[in-house]
């Protein structure tokens, strides 16, 4: 009977020390004092009590060990959920809703999910959810969006067509899909049955045809990452 008492009083002694940074939750301290009882149960010779009160603070140990894990879990939890919203944070600074569109709505949605998790405290997977939002976030960087608009130059400087326009790489990298130009310009044109008919000064517009985001009006000083890449 003694030597099945030590072992649960060193069960508890191993339990109370993985605890020592939470000491002071109520579990705890209820398994520290049906432990103590326990002790003095023993040397009292009253092993039954001892066996009881053992068993008390064994569960007891057990429930500390829990909230202890429940706690940790909060606190990554709640970590990664700032870390999370600080990276939105500098994402929408970079007005990645419209550069990176599908990977921001991706982040926004895990991180609500994180938020909701965590309300509810399911902390794992709140966590979890933190984390895909990270790495939803970890392409996103500052780009110059491709041009909304040109204005065209005379043909002797830049041999300006809809043709050459929509070959260049911040525009369609593709001179096949010169047509998209001229169906969203020809409105503008003297002439709007002939598309070689363009002038210099006119503001082109150039409509976006796969989803891309378009901003501005083309400045030869900024670098665009070509159409397509």
């Amino acid at each position: 009977m003694k030597k099945i008492i030590s072992i649960l009083l060193i069960v508890l002694f191993t339990l109370s020390a993985f605890a020592v940074s939470y000491k002071n939750n109520t579990y705890q301290k209820l398994a520290d004092e049906y432990t103590k009882k326990a002790e003095n149960a023993l040397d009292a010779g009253q092993y039954d009590d001892a066996v009881e009160y053992s068993k008390k603070a064994e569960e007891n140990a057990e429930l500390s060990r829990a909230y202890i894990q429940m706690m940790i879990a909060r606190g990554d939890a709640e970590k990664t959920i700032k870390l999370a919203k600080n990276e939105l944070a500098r994402a929408e600074s970079v007005d990645a809703a419209n550069t990176f569109p599908m990977a921001y709505t991706s982040a926004k949605e895990n991180l609500t999910n994180a938020e909701n998790s965590f309300a509810g405290e399911d902390y794992p997977k709140a966590l979890e959810y933190a984390k895909k939002c990270l790495s939803d976030l970890d392409g996103i960087r500052e780009v110059t969006p491709l041009p909304e608009f040109y204005i065209v130059k005379p043909w002797a400087e830049t041999k300006d067509c809809y043709w050459n326009i929509s070959g260049r790489p911040y525009v369609y990298n593709n001179p096949l899909l010169w047509e998209n130009l001229y169906q969203a310009n020809k409105s503008k044109m003297p002439k709007p049955e002939d598309p070689n008919l363009i002038h210099p000064g006119m503001k082109m517009q150039i409509p976006s045809i796969t989803g891309e985001y378009r901003k501005g009006t083309y400045d030869p000083k900024k670098e665009y990452t070509p159409y397509g890449e």
